[in-house]
């Protein structure tokens, strides 16, 4: 069991450290060795959890949908805003959320890299959360839920590349409420327009009360 742990921890020191280093040099530049020397291991010990650069950033990748992770609103529109924020919250501080985000976005990574990946899995996780929000009478009629989540995923991966290269990503919880403000009228019941709560510090607030256990709703 402690041999088990030990292995569980060696590897995610190691994808924390491959999510920093393609972050800072993308997928192309970085090497196994600058992997191996942020995190501290030796090559046996890479190569006994990840056969490749390949395999290690796809490891990378496959971490970014559980890093926007919130708990459930009963409110649907609420915990999809909250998602955003708390996703573009983490992805100022988190290397390991920001290599992934960076692979995703890397239109160099090779074939064995499936950097479509998180576009797919969080389009697929708003159809979900759409769905049950027009299922509970949140949405206005006309409202798709694949269009919207598609509108949504690319909207999101635009400003935050803009954030990033204008203000290293310092603006982008403002970036985002403007975007729920031109969204959320087009899409939200007008009764549920002002209860939704898109500040632009809402993600810090939404993850403040995920450390203390509790969840902030919409206002009354």
């Amino acid at each position: 069991m402690a041999r088990q742990e030990r292995a569980i921890r060696t590897r995610r020191t190691i994808v924390e450290a491959a999510g920093a280093v393609f972050d800072e040099h993308g997928y192309a530049a970085s090497t196994i060795a600058m992997v191996l020397e942020r995190a501290d291991v030796t090559k046996g010990a890479l190569y006994f959890h990840f056969s490749s650069k390949e395999s290690l950033a796809q490891a990378v990748l496959d971490e970014q949908l559980s890093l926007g992770a919130v708990p459930p609103h009963p409110c649907k529109l609420q915990e999809i805003v909250d998602m955003t924020f708390v996703f573009g919250q983490r992805l100022r501080t988190n290397a390991l959320l920001k290599g992934s985000v960076r692979l995703t976005m890397d239109q160099c990574a090779p074939p064995g890299v499936d950097h479509t990946g998180p576009f797919r899995q969080w389009s697929r996780r708003l159809v979900t959360m759409l769905q049950a929000a027009r299922e509970q009478g949140e949405l206005l009629p006309m409202v798709d839920p694949q269009d919207t989540a598609d509108l949504l995923v690319g909207a999101f991966a635009g400003i935050q590349v803009m954030s990033r290269a204008l203000s290293g990503r310092e603006d982008l919880g403002h970036r985002i409420s403007v975007l729920w403000a031109h969204v959320l009228p087009g899409i939200a019941v007008p009764g549920l327009l002002i209860g939704l709560d898109s500040r632009p510090d809402r993600g810090v607030r939404v993850l403040a009360s995920l450390e203390s256990g509790q969840l902030m709703g919409v206002e009354a």
